[in-house]
């Protein structure tokens, strides 16, 4: 497990990417919707492993989404990187 300081910083950039992922008119609804309920997730109080993993099961569902753009799911991925970066 990082240190606090370590996985703060992971989860700031977590959330930048994701704020890039929400504001990008190219990303499905249905995508940018869970990607938005994931920021929220990894964002609440508790446990930072329970927040990540919340985050990574929203995210895990619109990963293979179809209609995803190719550089949306590259950062979707990217994303879930860090995400499992902090659950270890």
């Amino acid at each position: 497990m990082p240190k606090k300081e370590e996985v703060l910083e992971l989860i700031k950039q977590a959330n930048m990417q994701m704020d890039m992922l929400i504001s990008d008119t190219s990303v499905p609804k249905n995508v940018r919707s869970a990607v938005s309920e994931a920021k929220s997730k990894l964002n609440e109080e508790g446990e930072f492993t329970v927040r990540a993993s919340s985050a990574i099961y929203s995210l895990d569902s619109v990963s293979n989404d179809i209609n995803l753009p190719p550089q949306a799911r590259t950062v979707i991925w990217g994303v879930l990187s860090i995400l499992e970066s902090i659950k270890d």
